[in-house]
């Protein structure tokens, strides 16, 4: 399943939104361009056993990570999931916060993918976190909207309108089975999705959305 709108206009122009999807693709050009790719994404990315809690610079990269992308599917992928659902959650959460929040989801994704790799050698990059934060903040908000799905059925597609809360609950399954998997026979030297961070990234939006149900009920 892969979303294509939602039944659900914010109604204003997703300035934070468009902001980022801008940030986002001019740092992969950097990536892209630099006389050593590999160099860039290795002082950028972050390196979980290179962290080291008493050395704040070691801390930067929880930050600058998330704006790297491990090739155009990856950023595609991301970008094109903040701009289905982020306009929303943005509108919702205001001007102010919304670019706060989506940091600290894709924080609390790159914390949770640390605790659980620690002793990973193997960088960590990409906007997944921020993103699933976005999309559990939706869940909260939204989830009497419908979401407009393409549905590869063999060698036929076709699109359908499914609840978002439906769509979005087996996003995080897939990510919340796949992580297990991915842990089971992690080393720490072996790559991967960050799926850990997809999932800390995911619930810290739902609880931040749902703190602001109850802030406005």
């Amino acid at each position: 399943m892969f979303p294509i709108g939602d039944s659900g206009p914010a109604g204003k122009f997703p300035f934070w939104v468009v902001v980022l999807i801008l940030l986002n693709i001019y740092v992969f050009y950097l990536e892209l361009t630099s006389p050593s790719p590999d160099a860039f994404i290795t002082q950028f990315a972050l390196i979980p056993a290179l962290v080291d809690p008493l050395d704040i610079s070691s801390l930067i990269p929880f930050v600058t990570s998330m704006f790297l992308h491990g090739g155009f599917l990856h950023i595609i992928s991301n970008m094109w999931f903040l701009w289905i659902f982020g306009d929303n959650v943005e509108y919702k959460l205001g001007f102010l916060f919304f670019p706060v929040f989506y940091l600290l989801s894709g924080l609390a994704g790159g914390a949770l993918q640390y605790i659980f790799v620690s002793d990973s050698i193997v960088p960590t990059l990409g906007a997944s976190g921020a993103i699933a934060g976005v999309l559990g903040a939706y869940l909260a908000l939204f989830p009497g909207n419908k979401v407009k799905t393409l549905v590869f059925l063999f060698l036929f597609i076709t699109v359908i309108e499914i609840p978002s809360s439906l769509m979005l609950f087996y996003w995080l399954i897939l990510q919340l089975f796949s992580g297990a998997a991915a842990i089971s026979v992690a080393t720490s030297d072996m790559g991967g999705i960050a799926y850990f961070a997809h999932v800390g990234g995911f619930v810290f939006g739902w609880f931040v959305g749902k703190i602001l149900n109850v802030a406005q009920a």
